[in-house]
């Protein structure tokens, strides 16, 4: 008899899952929870509205609805349990235990995990104090520089620094305010080739699936922010039997052994990522579900009915039901994401070409879509998965990269090299060696048609394997000079091949021309293997960044009177372009273009000339705790901090047409700009619209130098400029900083025949701010324009009787506003407040307390939905339900309430009859945090309400409910944008720059003050407003 199977999420994953059961005869129909265009009314496939985070309301839906089977997809909702519930009440679901989904949803336990039982991973440690997680990061000898969040509001991604700086920014970021997680787990950042493996397991039977590789960074080139999955291809090309046999012994099922041993039975789909290193297979992290998009190229290549081999998973008798996958056949998925995807995202642009890629024989997996009036249109961050399977790789690239040219929505963001590093594996396969879990990578070489013969410098390059029609060669060479010699002294090497890489590459984007291959020569007095062996590291990784071939480099023991420790590096790279892409450059920049300029915190070599004198003539030494980092940064790590390597993301810009000129700023902020003015026209520079990194404060300072002297010789933070027309300024810049740090910085002008061809304005001025980017204290000057930040998450929760919902809507879409409404949750059904929401496209949930047994249940059930939408912050309005205290200290420091009074003595709901009765002189609104032990030092805000004379007691309301309508709103900025926070004792923290007036202050509407003159009798279990 067939069954009617429930799939929980509104992913591209949940799409494929559903596809995939609805071609198995025993499955009748599939319900997806939420949901998404794709899955409504498709076929046997259809939307259901049923509340999945109310484990108790899922259950009774499937009990109503005959449901066979249930799949959950979202992590987080296996985490908190929802497989056991669902089991408990008799209802077939698939899937982990909420012990066993720790493996994926705890890092540190997962980690902890590993270390018993002697599965290799990345060395690791946990933190609570940023301070400590910022010390263990500078002082590891090795490479510490990813960062994950955990806490009850923790954001999902992962951060992987360029450095250990940005790794200590990233943990300030994360446990600022404790805002976003309670702890940070500190990973050491592998190297080598990242595969995704996964496998079916029934707790003792493990059953493997092909191993495929997903691309997580935003951009072409593995460039760009780390995303959740731009695309995926399976399998992997070339990766021996011995490997993958390994991998499923001595790692899945290892895992799946230990897990059994420790009471916590694995069942369902365990994925792991993997990293290929020399020194053997590491994982990396683990999932409790199939990833996407993995699962859009895993599952069209199954060749059994899905539905039977997840019963038989979930019977224990997967061993006699193992699963086929198809062979000769590959899948690659193309992920089509929202415009400003990993952040904020547009919604509600309509999608179209979907019907033509469907005749292509293609596959499209809806992600963040929506149907309105008829029509799909964007909802989220990830819009579409478009799958292709064909019998080879270059085959499914092509067709998946044509599906995605038919299909359109404004803004689409998507990569056009998934896969690339395939076909350079079909090239140059991983191969294992007899000694146990030893892996040895080939050589880098990221571009079809490289090849290295006879083990030196000679190679082969085809460049009509490579796509082009009619190239022209453009090659580049760089030295790194002085910059190479401080390395030396600082006994550090890892950033010097990504810095002349970067030097090399650069240069080559002056003509709009792409890298193909990269080789270098290392000069020394005495060799030394192991600095041999991080330079080359350093070169092969920088490469892989640009996606060119790294052909080898020679090495050279340069005889006496060398000095042993002495070196010389030099890099020589060669790139194409099209005869028509070529930028002309100096021919084109006219009076009246623009000057963009691209952030680049590193000092090229050419200036550590200067940088050297500097350092004899100075107190300090590359040892010394740098400028502005509480020493927790060396001199030497700013120092040699690498410079930023623009290919090949801003390669479509360059290409697009609207820039007349590029060049980078090695030579110094002047010689750089020169490049792309011609002598007829002169060029102007406000040095206050950019960021200036501190060291070049302390090189300005140190060295008493002029200004003039460090445009000369410096970037001053600035690592290339473009030069644009007027009109298309601002469209050229939004979509640059996409990518990455930019500004408009000066213009072109009529030509100066006195004085200057380049004047730089405000030079010296910006050099003297004190502007440290302090890793542990965010103190930035005023002056200094900052990187936009990510929104706060926000929930408000409603009783129905609130009435500040729509100002705090209306606020959060103010353009300034930090804070993201995501999320209402109602205890009753109906309300003002639902709809108000609903008009906004605020996702609503009503979780009815009459439901549950306890206040804690229902209070539990709201805890899971807001980990479910990621929530960061509660607000509650009119929310008229007494909060436990488990829930309140979990959520300490982040639940915002207004209550509508000033003084204990006033109670929350007569705040406009007791000031006329008892002649007190002043009423009005407070704004705090909801504590367990409310107080007036956890006070955020205050709007005082006067009462005017002949004042009645509906004319007082009224003013008092307007007086509200402006607190709340203000109160939730002031905390979101991190001026306010509470401390550790309970009472309100202000940031030091924050302790200025506010707007309504200024005019004297109200008064921020955290202090207040009686503590607060309704501090917080009841709402207010």
């Amino acid at each position: 008899m067939a069954e009617r199977v429930l799939v929980i999420g509104s992913g591209g994953r949940e799409h494929a899952l559903a596809w995939k059961l609805a071609q198995s005869p025993h499955v009748k129909h599939v319900f997806v929870a939420p949901g998404n265009a794709g899955t409504a009314d498709n076929g046997k496939i259809s939307n259901s509205a049923v509340l999945v985070s109310n484990h108790t309301i899922v259950t009774q839906f499937c009990k109503d609805h005959n449901i066979g089977l249930v799949l959950v997809g979202p992590e987080a909702l296996l985490a908190a349990g929802i497989v056991d519930d669902l089991r408990a009440a008799g209802v077939r679901c698939f899937g982990p235990s909420a012990r066993a989904a720790q493996l994926a949803s705890n890092s540190s336990s997962s980690k902890a995990f590993l270390d018993r039982h002697g599965i290799a991973t990345a060395r690791w440690k946990a933190f609570s104090n940023p301070q400590e997680a910022c010390r263990f990061i500078i002082s590891t000898d090795f490479p510490a520089r990813v960062v994950r969040a955990r806490g009850p509001a923790a954001r999902k991604e992962v951060t992987i620094a360029a450095s250990k700086e940005e790794a200590c920014r990233a943990v300030q970021e994360i446990m600022q305010d404790r805002m976003f997680g309670e702890m940070v787990v500190i990973e050491e950042l592998l190297q080598g080739e990242e595969l995704s493996c996964s496998c079916f397991t029934d707790g003792v039977t493990v059953a493997s699936m092909p191993p495929a590789q997903p691309h997580k960074r935003l951009l072409d080139g593995d460039q760009g922010p780390s995303t959740a999955g731009m695309g995926a291809y399976c399998p992997v090309p070339q990766v021996p039997e011995a490997l993958l046999e390994q991998i499923r012994g001595a790692i899945l099922q290892h895992v799946v052994d230990s897990m059994r041993q420790e009471g916590a039975a694995y069942v369902g789909v365990l994925q792991t990522g993997l990293m290929l290193t020399k020194e053997g297979v590491k994982i990396l992290n683990f999932k409790c579900q199939f990833g996407d998009p993995q699962c859009q190229v895993i599952l069209p290549l199954l060749k059994n009915d899905f539905y039977e081999v997840i019963q038989a998973t979930i019977d224990g008798k997967l061993c006699s039901s193992m699963p086929a996958w198809s062979e000769n056949r590959t899948a690659v998925c193309v992920v089509m994401a929202s415009p400003g995807y990993p952040g904020d995202c547009d919604k509600g642009m309509e999608v179209t070409g979907l019907l033509q890629a469907k005749e292509l024989g293609l596959q499209v997996f809806h992600g963040g879509t929506a149907l309105k009036d008829g029509r799909v249109v964007t909802s989220g961050g990830r819009v579409l998965s478009v799958t292709a399977v064909k019998q080879d790789l270059m085959e499914a690239l092509g067709e998946a990269n044509r599906g995605v040219a038919t299909i359109h929505f404004q803004g689409a963001t998507f990569r056009r090299d998934i896969g690339h590093r395939g076909l350079r594996l079909l090239q140059q396969p991983l191969y294992v060696s007899t000694g146990p879990a030893q892996i040895h990578l080939p050589p880098t070489s990221a571009v079809k048609g490289s090849r290295s013969e006879g083990g030196g410098f000679a190679a082969f390059f085809d460049l009509k394997a490579s796509g082009y029609d009619d190239p022209i060669l453009v090659s580049q060479t760089k030295s790194l000079g002085p910059k190479l010699q401080v390395a030396q002294v600082c006994k550090r090497h890892d950033t010097i091949g990504q810095d002349l890489v970067a030097l090399c590459v650069n240069d080559l984007l002056a003509q709009g021309a792409e890298p193909l291959f990269f080789l270098s020569q290392l000069a020394c007095g005495k060799l030394d293997a192991e600095v041999m062996e991080t330079i080359k590291e350093g070169i092969a990784e920088a490469c892989r960044s640009a996606g060119c071939a790294f052909l080898g480099g020679e090495v050279t023991e340069v005889a006496a009177p060398c000095p042993s420790g002495h070196c010389d590096l030099a890099g020589f790279v060669v790139g194409a372009v099209e005869r028509g892409q070529r930028l002309l450059g100096l021919q084109r920049a006219d009076e009246g273009d623009v000057l963009l300029g691209l952030g680049s915190p590193g000092i090229p070599g050419r200036g550590f000339g200067v940088v050297r004198k500097i350092l004899l003539a100075s107190s300090l030494h590359c040892s010394s705790p740098a400028p502005g980092s509480c020493g927790d940064t060396t001199l030497g790590d700013v120092l040699l901090t690498p410079g930023k390597m623009f290919s090949p993301a801003l390669l479509p810009v360059l290409r697009s047409g609207h820039v007349k000129g590029f060049a980078p700023t090695a030579e110094g902020l002047l010689g750089g700009i020169s490049r792309v003015l011609p002598e007829h026209v002169s060029a102007v520079l406000d040095a206050l619209s950019w960021k200036i990194p501190e060291i070049f404060c302390w090189l300005y300072k140190e060295g008493n130098l002029s200004a003039e002297e460090m445009a000369q010789t410096f970037p001053c933070g600035i690592g290339a400029v473009l030069v644009v027309q007027k009109d298309l300024a601002q469209h050229v810049l939004q979509d640059i900083q996409r990518q990455q740090e930019a500004w408009l910085i000066g213009k072109v002008v009529a030509p100066c025949y006195t004085g200057s061809h380049i004047e730089v304005e405000n030079l010296a001025e910006a050099l003297q701010l004190s502007s440290p980017q302090q890793l542990l204290n965010d103190t930035t000057a005023e002056s200094q324009p900052q990187p936009r930040k990510r929104k706060v998450k926000v929930a408000v929760l409603v009783s129905g009787t609130g009435t500040t919902l729509p100002a705090l809507i209306s606020s959060a879409r103010e353009p300034g506003s930090c804070a993201q409404l995501v999320l209402v949750i109602s205890n009753k059904s109906g309300v003002e407040e639902l709809r108000s929401a609903a008009r906004a496209g605020i996702p609503t949930r009503v979780i009815d307390h009459k439901l549950y047994g306890s206040r804690s249940e229902f209070d539990s059930t709201i805890d899971r939905v807001l980990e479910e939408f990621s929530v960061e912050l509660i607000c509650l309005s009119g929310f008229m339900r007494v909060l436990s205290s488990p829930f309140l200290r979990k959520w300490k420091g982040k639940i915002l309430n207004a209550s509508p009074s000033l003084f204990p003595r006033i109670k929350d709901g007569n705040a406009h009859q007791e000031p006329l009765e008892s002649g007190f002189k002043v009423s009005g609104c407070t704004v705090h945090f909801v504590l367990e032990e409310p107080g007036a030092r956890a006070v955020i805000h205050r709007e005082p309400v006067p009462p005017r004379p002949g004042d009645t007691e509906a004319a007082l309301a009224e003013r008092l409910r307007e007086a509200e309508l402006r607190a709340f709103p203000l109160g939730l900025q002031l905390v979101a944008s991190g001026a306010v926070r509470l401390g550790a004792r309970g009472a309100t923290c202000w940031r030091r720059e924050s302790q200025r007036l506010s707007p309504q202050e200024e005019q004297g509407h109200g008064s921020s003050s955290a202090a207040a003159p009686e503590p607060l009798e309704h501090g917080g279990l009841w709402a207010g407003p």
